[in-house]
């Protein structure tokens, strides 16, 4: 039972942090003492209620020795612990809670476990998050099976002739470096994983101090702060920051563009993918804004950049996008080309790029649409909250909850000037990578090197 001076101060505390992090009204942040952030979204729709675990670990914390390690060591928390024996056990009780959507994963910026059960059963669940996150066993032939499925998963991937573009694409754009944006990892080191090497992740990365607890769904947030307290109060901070301990390392700024051709007898269709190096949350969130209404805009079939393209017949397809992180995020052009006509529509990208920062080349009621309609996006995308408690993981990790409270407002901000200002930061006359992805057959008849290229 939680006393009433205690539930006053739950109460009290909260509300304060939501006003200082400008979160909706539904959703209620508290920090406890030992550092643990917990995000309760309260959504009375369905009697379910979703728990996740995220860290601020993944691909950008692994040396390369270490690739994929992150990954591995979350899947291993739902394998076994000082209560339950094994994987099999753990599932066992995991069906008696009526838990589904079950998962681990691991990004470039974030490591996270979640799971969604029926209301009924929050605390115990909540229960047994904490054992899995806190007490995990690391049993070494459960992990040499988890090693088995990441090296299989790896397989399938490589099957694509997809990846071979973005793997050849990541490579090229963050150089030695390329396996902090690496998520999965690689066949080799993998493999190399041990209890010992995991225990050495856990022991870097896995305390309360570096991690949010999200609820969302048919919960109570001060119920569940008084539930949090008393499950997850002992868990000890580390008393070390493990980003000033560990630095993550700069990428280096590419210096000139860079070109490169990926053959694949299972490429039907060729593609071209072109990156640039973005902003990140660290040093210009302005132009994070300004990114996502500039891609807005573009990917509308009515926006210059896909007249001059697809309604052109040089392309089938056009795209544009940027990812927020904190260490560089990447913008990403990907341009399905009319097989007949890749020289073509590579010089007319390249034409577009130029005209980018043109006064007239993004109307006023472009703006303005664009940031309407990705308002709209974005509260949407808050209706399902099974969803959404990953979007507010990614926010926390790649950004802030105050980045993601004062979304909106700052969008609203964004005008011609701002787009132009990153167009011109980041894009036209800016290093890049391009990458052509095209079949062995198809490169024989149009010799793509002798156009592909900076030259």
């Amino acid at each position: 039972m939680i006393k009433k001076s205690c539930l006053l101060l739950l109460l009290v505390v909260p509300i304060l942090l939501q006003a200082q992090t400008k979160l909706p009204a539904n959703m209620f942040l508290h920090t406890l003492p030992n550092g643990l952030d917990v995000l309760v979204i309260e959504d009375n729709s369905v009697p379910l209620a979703t728990i996740m675990i995220t860290f601020k670990s993944g691909a950008f914390t692994e040396p390369k020795n270490y690739s994929g390690f992150s990954g591995i060591y979350q899947s291993m928390l739902f394998k076994g612990n000082k209560d339950y024996y094994n994987e099999q056990d753990f599932n066992y009780h995991s069906g008696e809670l009526g838990i589904q959507l079950s998962n681990a994963t691991s990004t470039q910026e974030y490591a996270a476990n979640y799971f969604t059960l029926p209301t009924s059963n929050l605390e115990p669940g909540l229960n047994f998050m904490n054992t899995a996150i806190r007490f995990a066993k690391m049993d070494p032939e459960e992990l040499e099976r988890e090693k088995k499925k990441t090296d299989d998963q790896l397989k399938q991937k490589e099957s694509s002739p997809f990846f071979a573009l973005a793997d050849a694409m990541d490579r090229h754009i963050w150089g030695e470096l390329y396996n902090r944006k690496t998520a999965i990892g690689n066949h080799l080191t993998t493999q190399l994983a041990s209890p010992e090497l995991m225990d050495t992740i856990k022991n870097k990365y896995y305390y309360p101090n570096n991690a949010i607890l999200i609820i969302g769904g048919d919960v109570a947030h001060d119920l569940v702060f008084g539930m949090v307290e008393k499950i997850y109060g002992s868990w000890k901070a580390s008393n070390f920051d493990p980003f000033k301990k560990w630095p993550i390392p700069e990428f280096k700024p590419l210096v000139k563009p860079d070109y490169f051709i990926v053959e694949s007898i299972l490429a039907r269709s060729p593609v071209i993918n072109i990156q640039w190096q973005g902003p990140d949350t660290r040093g210009d969130l302005q132009s994070t804004y300004a990114a996502d209404v500039f891609s807005y805009i573009l990917n509308q079939k009515s926006s210059k950049l896909s007249t001059a393209l697809v309604q052109s017949g040089l392309a089938s397809s056009v795209s544009i996008g940027y990812t927020t992180l904190k260490h560089v995020g990447p913008i990403s052009l990907l341009v399905t080309p009319n097989p007949l006509k890749i020289q073509a529509c590579m010089d007319e990208i390249k034409r577009q790029i130029v005209l980018m920062d043109n006064d007239d080349y993004l109307s006023a009621s472009q703006i303005e649409t664009a940031k309407r309609m990705l308002e709209i996006k974005s509260i949407n995308e808050e209706e399902i909250t099974t969803d959404f408690v990953h979007s507010m993981a990614f926010w926390w990790a790649s950004a802030s909850l105050n980045y993601f409270g004062g979304y909106y407002d700052n969008l609203k901000k964004v005008s011609l000037a701002d787009i132009k200002t990153y167009v011109r930061k980041y894009i036209k006359n800016r290093p890049y990578c391009a990458g052509l992805l095209i079949s062995p057959q198809l490169n024989k008849q149009i010799s793509a090197e002798t156009f592909f290229t900076a030259n």
